[in-house]
């Protein structure tokens, strides 16, 4: 029988962090550290990504599990072992993702505010739950935040039967001034793996297209899919949203003396199936960037305007 919603309760957030805190240093996790798991897994369920909330607290897996079993370091030996002025590559020790992201991102702001940019890859880390959590640590300094990570292999590419990659979520979190800002958090597949666990759990089905079974045949039941490890192949709707997105900034183009309510924007037109340009009227793209945490600052008015210490936000 599916899950009643009506006979779920409501739970103060406040005290479901502290609860969850509380169970962190019970496992041996420092009080610091807790604090930020717990936080970043209440964060996911108040954004309403229920699928890296506090579901992944279950006694008989994730987190828990992997702290009863030290298979995830609680007080983990977190260094950089490599940096620049605006790069660092950091070793989690196989410590809580959640702790080594938001220290990544951390460093990140501290060097885009010094460089202009700042971008943190990390390593030997757990699973970091919601990657928000982390992009938008940058909202606060007006900066962008971009957060990406690796995941295990269950994605069956295009008219392929076995699975080749992983989701590999990315979010994209763009301050917009008085408005609220822009925030894209995304798996790169049809549906992020956690939405099967979440439909298993209620008891529902999911939509074809979703995920497949053992012989790559589209299935609407969560657990087919669990099992198989076969989430549906990759979609880019809407990192094609982001590039033409990116376009009307372009042609939006304020003086700063403007204010942008004041400013209408041309109808831009664009068809989000075409592939994106890498070239666009000879200029190329601000950054490309793979890894686990980035942070970038938009590109300066004219080419060639130096970037000073005090020139970090726009």
């Amino acid at each position: 029988m599916a899950t009643d919603v009506k006979a779920s309760k409501r739970v103060n957030h406040e005290r479901l962090v502290r609860f969850v805190q509380a169970a962190f240093e019970k496992l041996g996790v420092p009080n610091a550290d807790a604090q930020i798991g717990a936080d970043a897994l209440v964060a996911a369920d108040l954004r309403g990504v229920d699928t890296h909330g506090v579901i992944r607290f279950s006694p008989q897996a994730w987190y828990v599990k992997w702290l009863s079993e030290g298979s995830m370091t609680a007080r983990p030996n977190i260094r950089i072992i490599s940096e620049s002025a605006s790069t660092a590559l950091i070793d989690g020790d196989r410590g809580m993702g959640m702790v080594i992201g938001h220290r990544a991102m951390e460093l990140a702001v501290a060097k885009a505010k010094q460089s202009g940019i700042g971008m943190v890859g990390v390593r030997n880390s757990r699973h970091y739950g919601m990657s928000a959590y982390y992009a938008m640590q940058a909202l606060p300094h007006d900066m962008i935040g971009i957060a990406m990570t690796n995941a295990s292999r269950q994605v069956v590419p295009t008219f392929g039967r076995e699975a080749r990659f992983g989701t590999n979520p990315m979010c994209f979190a763009v301050p917009a001034d008085k408005e609220l800002p822009f925030v894209l958090d995304m798996a790169t597949t049809t549906a992020a793996a956690g939405k099967l666990e979440l439909a298993a759990r209620m008891e529902k089905a999911i939509p074809l297209g979703w995920a497949l079974n053992e012989k790559a045949e589209v299935t609407d039941d969560p657990r087919v899919g669990q099992q198989a490890r076969h989430v549906a192949c990759p979609e880019a709707r809407h990192l094609r949203r982001i590039e033409a997105g990116e376009r009307a900034a372009e042609r939006l183009a304020l003086p700063q003396d403007r204010e942008p309510r004041e400013s209408r924007l041309e109808p831009l037109e664009t068809d989000l199936l075409e592939e994106p340009a890498i070239v666009r009227d000879g200029t190329p793209p601000l950054v490309v960037v793979i890894g686990d945490v980035v942070l970038l600052r938009p590109a300066p008015e004219a080419a060639g305007t130096p970037v000073r210490s005090d020139d970090h936000v726009r």
